[in-house]
């Protein structure tokens, strides 16, 4: 039973579940951002530690592969981060920190928006931008937050 479900926990099986797993947590932020579930899938603690799971489990086969600084050439040029992505588990891992802090943006988003009265219409193509594009959606976000809030602010 362990043995098989070691060998369900492949990196294309945890990269279709973090990826189909996001879905139903942004689309509650998109279409019941204000719902008391919509609050605690998302504003909770559950979406991070749930993809936490599948990026400590990844961060430690490499470990025990001793291979978790083989290729970490993240600073080293554009060439040394293609190399470095080219390592399948290392590209999930950072597959999974974007997902992770694209579903914070948004989850942050949606609170920012209930704080300055923000119509849910407004919200929507940002939080669909910030999906598929993390800081894109967030910049687009702030613009618009500017004319509810009635101030520009860099630090809220």
């Amino acid at each position: 039973m362990l043995n098989d479900l070691i060998a369900f926990i492949t990196p294309d099986n945890i990269y279709l579940v973090a990826n189909w797993g996001v879905v139903p947590f942004w689309l509650l932020l998109i279409l019941a951002p204000n719902h008391g579930f919509t609050n605690f899938l998302t504003q909770s603690i559950v979406a991070p530690l749930l993809l936490a799971i599948g990026y400590s489990y990844l961060s430690y086969n490499l470990y025990l592969e001793k291979s978790i600084f083989d290729g970490f050439e993240l600073y080293s040029g554009l060439d040394g981060l293609y190399s470095m992505f080219s390592n399948e588990i290392l590209l999930l891992i950072f597959w999974l920190h974007f997902l992770a802090i694209s579903l914070f943006a948004g989850a942050w988003i949606v609170r920012d928006a209930r704080k300055y009265f923000m119509p849910k219409i407004i919200t929507i193509p940002s939080l669909i931008l910030t999906y598929f594009s993390g800081p894109i959606g967030l910049v687009i976000y702030w613009f618009i937050r500017i004319f509810f809030a009635k101030k520009i602010s860099f630090d809220d």
